[in-house]
Parts: C-alpha cells; structure tokens; sequence
C-alpha cells in the first residue's frame, strides 16, 4: 500500500513537469473579397478590362482606391481635354486674365505656353481650389475605403438622389467611359505637344 502510494506521487511528479502536447486546430477563414463585377464600371466591349491584375492587389479597401483613383483622374482628364480643345480652337473669356495678360493673348498660344503665362497667383488660385475639392472629398464620414461612397463631383455639386439606380448606373458607367477615353486623349494631346510626329493625326496641327 505504501509502495503504491510512493508510486502515485511520483508518477504526478513527474506528470506536472510534462509538457503536454498542444493539438493544434486549423481554423479556417472564408474571405470574400470583392470583385470588379461588384463594383460596376465593367462595359462593352472590354468588361472588366484588367490585364495586369490591379484588382487582385490587396483587399476590398484597396479596390475602392483604385476606383476612386480611376474616377478622379477620369474627371480631370475630361476637364483637361475639353479645356485643351476649347483653348486650340482659340475661345477664350473676353478681358483680361492679370493686369498684363488678356484671354485673347493666351487663346493665341500653345494652350502649355498659356499656362505658363498665367501668373503666378493665377497657378495657385487653380492648385489652392483643386486641392479643397481633394479635401472636401477625403473628408467623408465614412471614407470610400471603409464602404462610404465613392467621391462625388464638388464643383458644382450634383444631386443624384432622385434619379433611379438603372439610369444611375447608366449614368456612372458613361462617365467612367467618356473618362477613360478622356485619359488616352489628354496623353496623345502632350505627347502630340512635346514630341513631334508622335501622333500622326495631330500632327501639323497649329495647337500642337
């Protein structure tokens, strides 16, 4: 009996220096990452036109900022465009810009020999504006990276609220697109500007 009892504590003895082995679990985690069907902006005749695999970067966040990238650059190179075609086609504000500079004398330029005329306190006016709307933007409640809404237009502000999701969409998708060829065209437009014979159907031309 006292054998016994001798054995049992030597046995817990050596049992609480022991390690015991851990069972190692496997938990498994479903993701479901979105995707660019979820996000929209996917038209004929290339939907979802992703050749280097931008959407497969990083998470869901990272997928809003690449859209909201898109949508912003989209609206600069619209604006960009149609301000460079209007400034070739030489129509311009009457007066005058500055106390030494006329519209008329810039609509006579080069419309990147016009910018360079402006003063100045002209650039920054243009630059301090852009940058607001850039603030106005990030600023959200609910950021577009954590689910908020993507960027909207800030000048001027557009109402969409009582426009229904179908022509919604219809509408954002044709911005999208006017945006994107927009993008190709303000690239041919510098490079037509800055290295000659670059872009055959521009060339010769006296706004290049």
């Amino acid at each position: 009996m006292k054998t016994s009892f001798v054995a049992s504590l030597l046995i817990a003895s050596v049992a609480a220096f022991t390690t015991v082995p851990q069972q190692r679990t496997k938990s498994t985690r479903t993701v479901v990452r979105a995707s660019l069907d979820d996000i929209g902006g996917g038209t004929a005749p290339l939907k979802n036109f992703d050749p280097l695999r931008f959407s497969q970067i990083g998470d869901d966040s990272t997928l809003a900022w690449f859209r909201a990238a898109e949508l912003k650059h989209s609206r600069v190179a619209m604006l960009a465009t149609t301000g460079y075609l209007v400034q070739g086609a030489g129509i311009h504000f009457p007066g005058m810009l500055s106390s030494n500079v006329s519209f008329e004398d810039l609509s006579k330029m080069n419309p990147f020999d016009a910018w360079d005329a402006v003063p100045d306190a002209g650039k920054a006016q243009i630059l301090a504006t852009i940058l607001i709307a850039e603030i106005i933007t990030e600023s959200k409640p609910v950021h577009y990276t954590k689910g908020g809404p993507m960027p909207t237009m800030v000048f001027p502000a557009i109402d969409f609220s009582g426009v229904d999701k179908a022509t919604l969409k219809r509408k954002q998708d044709s911005e999208l697109n006017n945006g994107r060829l927009a993008m190709i065209a303000i690239m041919s437009f510098i490079s037509a500007a800055n290295i000659p014979g670059s872009v055959p159907a521009l060339t010769n031309n006296p706004a290049f």
